[in-house]
């Protein structure tokens, strides 16, 4: 019989989600939109990784530009999978994240934008939405059509539905 207190039986620590984030002057800048990170670390001037707990929703932006003008843009909501859960593998971000919104392209991340803005002036951190708005707002923008709002009606729903779950 094993030892119960033995390294091998002990559940591993929960991961933290890195994401690397790099800033050039007016050719990459890789930011931190919205989300409460506990950690981070200094590469050089222009890299930086930021850590997330499991759990935890946070906003990613991205861009890069050439002489030309903007050649990519893309603004992405991201939740950390807690032990257990499955991921996807993001560009910039390890191990795997669940994707709740994927915007790419200056119209549809202008959208986001302005979604999250609203979320915001609701008095809401779009960090603590409920992610399955962020998943009906990004399918909603996928699909051309306007998301419904997310109101604090709605958001207490939200968090009386999580406190239930736990």
């Amino acid at each position: 019989m094993s030892d119960p207190r033995s390294p091998s039986s002990l559940p591993s620590p929960p991961q933290p989600i890195e994401v690397d984030l790099t800033w050039i002057a007016c050719k990459i800048e890789h930011r931190i939109v919205f989300g409460q990170s506990f950690g981070e670390r200094t590469t050089d001037p222009q890299h930086r990784t930021v850590c997330f707990a499991p759990g935890n929703i946070f906003g990613v932006m991205r861009w890069a530009s050439s002489d030309y003008g903007l050649t990519a843009v893309r603004l992405e909501i991201l939740r950390a999978p807690k032990p257990g859960e499955r991921g996807t593998r993001v560009p910039f971000v390890h191990p795997a994240v669940e994707i709740l919104l994927r915007a790419s392209g200056w119209a549809d991340v202008q959208r986001a934008i302005r979604i999250i803005d609203a979320v915001q002036a609701a008095k809401i951190d779009p960090a603590d939405a409920a992610p399955d708005y962020w998943l009906h707002v990004g399918n909603r923008l996928t699909a051309g059509e306007r998301p419904r709002p997310y109101t604090r009606v709605r958001h207490l729903a939200w968090l009386l539905r999580r406190r239930l779950s736990q």
